[in-house]
């Protein structure tokens, strides 16, 4: 466990997952049945339920039984937790090119290690030092309070099935619908957990569960022959939009919930409000007719829609751009 002052020279260290925290067997002291993984699962929990502003080192401890100081010894800071948080859901997703193959735990441990070798060579350094959550960059790439109709984007997880539409009749990967799945997937990770848009530019998101979905990425960018030049450019175009599409979604969600209103009942009173503005009725009017062309008869229809819509620019700009020197 590091001190509080080693704690307020933090800023400069850059990632859970990096190296260079010193190793320690498990005391003997330590609470019965904690572990890291169990503290990760936690904190999730408690990000979930009561969001990033109330979560703290205390009252993690609080909710698992035990005193802050146990928490420290597997974790130096609490930044260390929300990178293993993050890392943790970003698990949630289901990848292209998934195999059967255990995933790992949120320490970064294979699957199949036994928790006695945890026990035995449990340490700041070990254990936590391979595994945060990421995206494809570092700004991009069902929580306990929100109502029935929060549950988030349908599809964004699931097994992998060999015999769905992302394999083309030849056996080969379609890029295009395995580029629809990801976006789908981490838009779900970001309006189940809106936490966690706040957090993935803070944090390098070099965890083993943000790699492969990096990886994974990547694979399906180069899929869609775009030149090597504007591979990124067109992971960042998908990806920053999913951000904050799903950015906004996941607060509106929360919003509703903390109001005890539904999204449609939120939207209505919402927009009666703004129809009564004159400095606003213009733009009112104006919106309504977009909408009724748009359709959808739920907030989560019109949502869809748009989120459908939005990605089929964006696909058909990268087919636009395919095979480019």
């Amino acid at each position: 466990m590091v001190t509080a002052a080693d704690r307020a020279k933090g800023s400069a260290r850059t990632s859970v997952w990096l190296g260079g925290k010193a190793t320690r067997t498990r005391r003997t002291d330590q609470p019965a049945g904690l572990d890291l993984d169990k503290i990760t699962t936690a904190t999730v929990r408690l990000l979930d339920s009561e969001g990033l502003a109330k979560f703290s080192m205390r009252r993690l401890a609080a909710e698992l039984g035990v005193t802050a100081m146990s928490v420290y010894w597997y974790v130096d800071t609490k930044d260390d937790l929300l990178e293993l948080a993050l890392d943790a859901v970003m698990g949630e997703l289901v990848l292209p090119t998934t195999e059967d193959e255990p995933e790992p735990r949120p320490d970064g441990r294979p699957a199949d290690e036994p928790d006695d070798a945890h026990a035995s060579t449990g340490s700041t350094g070990a254990r936590a030092s391979t595994g945060s959550t990421g995206s494809v960059s570092s700004n991009a790439p069902a929580n306990s309070n929100t109502p029935a109709d929060s549950a988030g984007p349908a599809d964004s997880t699931g097994p992998v099935d060999p015999t769905d539409p992302a394999r083309s009749t030849d056996g080969e990967a379609d890029w295009r619908l395995q580029l629809r799945r990801l976006a789908a997937g981490y838009r779900g990770v970001l309006v189940r957990h809106p936490w966690v848009s706040p957090l993935v530019g803070v944090f390098l998101n070099i965890g083993p569960h943000a790699v492969k979905f990096a990886a994974a990425s990547q694979d399906v960018m180069r899929s869609a022959d775009l030149p090597l030049r504007g591979q990124t450019g067109g992971l960042a175009a998908v990806f920053q939009f999913v951000y904050g599409f799903g950015t906004v979604e996941g607060h509106f969600r929360d919003r509703c919930a903390r109001a005890g209103m539904t999204q449609d009942e939120y939207h209505q009173h919402a927009m009666g409000h703004i129809s009564e503005q004159p400095s606003l009725r213009r733009t009112f009017e104006q919106a309504q007719d977009v909408m009724a062309a748009r359709g959808g008869d739920t907030v989560e229809e019109m949502r869809e829609r748009d989120f459908d819509f939005a990605l089929d620019l964006l696909i058909a700009g990268i087919e636009a751009k395919r095979g480019e020197g």
